[in-house]
């Protein structure tokens, strides 16, 4: 029963949801989860926790299906373990919850007959495969935009719109039924038909005419590093476009709304200036893929622990030197592989550099004990690392909230916050060293 449940899951998540996207679907999904959930759970414990692993299973679920917290943990969870997911919030989904009884009483036959432990074993992997394979929620892309009386209707997914009744200074979101409309890609001021604006096909800019359209200039463009914090937050989906824009006419002037995909809601109002509304109240929002610059972080940080040891040892210090150099390289190679999944090139690549990784490690550690290295380079390295990783990565945080807003700033910043860590921890390596020689501990003479 296990293993129909875990290929329910593989083809529900990934043929039936992309053909009939829906509630029956959804609820299937949640079923097959709750069959092989409670599986996955009590194989850490094998077959003593039965019972606590299916509470615990539907207590999780419902935490996570009723409150918006549960609903964002699941998702970083769900992101660590499977790439970019979101998770969402939807107490409807509890129906599925019987399905925890099925589970167990599965669960207990199963275990009753001689293959029991066989058959966990064969299934368990295919389970996990199954449930961290699971397809992602949709993201939210403002598609289109008119105007409905006083009122601009932005519609973004599965039947919900963004609705603004003062001019895009405020909006809502709303489920009812609205009119469906081509998407229009250019319009003009009503009553002021030689003033146009119009959508940049393949880019998000919007251009502008103030003879009719006979000739056209730029009025707004997403700025580069903008564009790069949209493309690394949705690198696999498309929308990263504006798509249509609608002109109405207000007191004192004319606002533009534009519909830009996944960047969301654009605003031009009366005065002239543009303001990027994105999705009012949505809490779909993707992260900024800060893969590459949390890697060098961890970089740097593990070559930070690794010297700190090495200057203080009082023999094979070369030997250790070499060790360390596998091991950080080792450690970056795993961390920069992209998608080790994806072929057998990279799964080798990877399970390489996890092996250089731990080799290196262990050996170094062995070399640091025989080297009778000095403690206090070493609680140097120790302190510094995590540092040093702070000082790479939050500069790169900051930058793909929007501050600093350029990314050379970033670099910078990263660059001299992370020099004043390492030259103060050489500066007290140094003095250990030169205060270690005085002593007469040390038989060579600090550099």
């Amino acid at each position: 029963m296990t293993v129909a449940g875990v290929f329910v899951l593989f083809i529900n998540d990934h043929l039936l949801k992309q053909a009939w996207p829906g509630p029956l679907t959804g609820k299937l999904s949640d079923v097959a989860g709750l069959v092989v959930a409670p599986a996955l759970v009590a194989l850490i414990f094998w077959r003593r926790a039965d019972l606590a692993a299916t509470v615990l299973t539907g207590v999780l679920f419902t935490l996570v299906k009723t409150t918006e917290t549960g609903a964002e943990l699941a998702s970083h969870a769900w992101t660590l373990v499977a790439g970019p997911s979101r998770v969402l919030a939807d107490p409807t989904d509890l129906l599925a919850l019987p399905a925890l009884a099925l589970a167990w009483w599965v669960r207990r036959r199963s275990l009753e007959s001689y293959s029991a432990r066989w058959r966990v074993m064969v299934t368990m992997p295919l389970a996990v495969l199954a449930v961290t394979a699971t397809s992602a929620a949709p993201m939210p892309t403002a598609s289109s935009v008119n105007v409905d009386g006083d009122s601009i209707v932005v519609h973004v997914r599965d039947g919900l719109t963004q609705i603004s009744d003062d001019g895009g200074v405020t909006w809502e979101e709303d489920g009812g039924a609205w009119e469906s409309r081509p998407l229009q890609s250019a319009a003009c001021v009503p009553m002021q038909a030689t003033r146009c604006y119009r959508v940049v096909p393949a880019r998000v800019a919007v251009e502008q005419s103030d003879d009719g359209g006979k000739t056209w200039g730029p009025s707004w463009a997403l700025t580069a590093d903008d564009r790069e914090r949209l493309t690394r937050r949705y690198p696999s989906w498309t929308g990263r476009h504006s798509m249509a824009l609608a002109v109405q006419a207000r007191p004192g002037g004319h606002v533009v709304v534009v519909a830009n995909g996944l960047d969301g809601i654009l605003v031009r109002d009366v005065s002239g200036k543009w303001r990027r509304v994105g999705l009012p109240g949505s809490s779909e929002i993707s992260a900024v893929d800060l893969s590459p610059e949390r890697n060098v972080a961890i970089f740097l940080a593990a070559c930070m622990l690794f010297g700190g040891a090495a200057a203080g040892l009082h023999r094979y210090q070369r030997v250790y030197i070499g060790f360390a150099a596998a091991a950080g390289l080792g450690l970056f190679t795993a961390l920069s592989t992209p998608d080790p999944i994806s072929s057998e090139y990279a799964v080798v690549l990877s399970l390489l550099g996890v092996l250089a990784t731990l080799a290196g490690t262990v050996v170094c550690l062995v070399l640091a004990v025989a080297g009778r290295a000095r403690p206090t380079p070493a609680a140097i390295g120790v302190l510094a690392a995590p540092l040093v990783y702070v000082t790479v990565y939050t500069p790169f945080y900051g930058w793909s909230v929007g501050t600093p807003g350029p990314y050379w700033v970033a670099v910078a910043l990263a660059v001299l916050l992370t020099g004043l860590v390492v030259l103060a921890g050489a500066v007290l390596v140094r003095y250990d060293a030169r205060r270690a020689y005085l002593d007469g501990s040390s038989t060579s003479r600090p550099t």
